[in-house]
């Protein structure tokens, strides 16, 4: 047992590296003119070690927030009866914004948001993001609250419109030339004050159904 969990912190650790390699060459020369060769090559990992964790080049700058939409779901679903869904996933995406002012400053326009705000195919992996997370909200709403389908669709849709403020936000505040702290001091209470007024929306709705 302790051979398997020294293998999955030795592959968690290349996929850090891979993916601040990734995000350092982004932001150093732009999401377009990064190919996964140069990836690879400046992780000193081989091009396959890289596809291994990223099968695709557009994985290396949006994994991050699959691990995030992961996280939300996780927290709608196991959430107590009394909490809505907005309220289960308020401190986990305060804590998100607060994290901003952590990012090393060498990945910060290497992340999402700043990339979006540059890069047209960025922006729509984005949009394409936001689709995705949407639909796994709702369906972690769906399953977990007695709601019309459609309900649960718009609130998750709500969630993740949460999601995009976010990103956005952050990638147009950095373009302007404000730095990460400012940006996160800032869209702290801008996000909190979303999420409160979801919960009261949410709230409005039946409670999480019996399981």
């Amino acid at each position: 047992m302790a051979t398997t969990g020294l293998r999955e912190l030795k592959k968690a650790r290349t996929r850090r590296l891979i993916a601040d390699t990734a995000a350092r060459l982004f932001a150093e020369r732009g999401y377009e003119h990064v190919a996964v060769t140069d990836v690879a090559r400046e992780a000193e990992v081989a091009e396959q070690t890289v596809y291994n964790y990223f099968p695709t080049k557009e994985q290396l700058v949006t994994d991050r927030e699959q691990q995030v939409q992961d996280r939300l779901c996780g927290l709608i679903r196991s959430r107590p009866p009394a909490l809505t869904p907005a309220a289960a996933v308020r401190d986990f995406v305060l804590e998100t914004v607060a994290g901003i002012r952590g990012i090393p400053a060498e990945i910060w326009r290497g992340e999402l948001g700043y990339l979006a705000a540059i890069s047209p195919a960025v922006h729509r992996l984005v949009l394409e993001l936001a689709d995705r997370q949407a639909a796994a909200l709702a369906s972690a709403i769906s399953d977990t609250t007695a709601v019309p389908p459609e309900v649960a669709r718009l609130q998750g849709i709500a969630l993740a419109g949460v999601f995009q403020i976010i990103i956005g936000e952050a990638g147009q505040r950095t373009l302007q030339g404000q730095g990460q702290a400012k940006i996160a001091d800032e869209l702290y209470p801008i996000v909190e004050n979303v999420l409160d007024e979801l919960d009261r929306w949410f709230s409005v709705s039946p409670p999480p159904a019996v399981r």
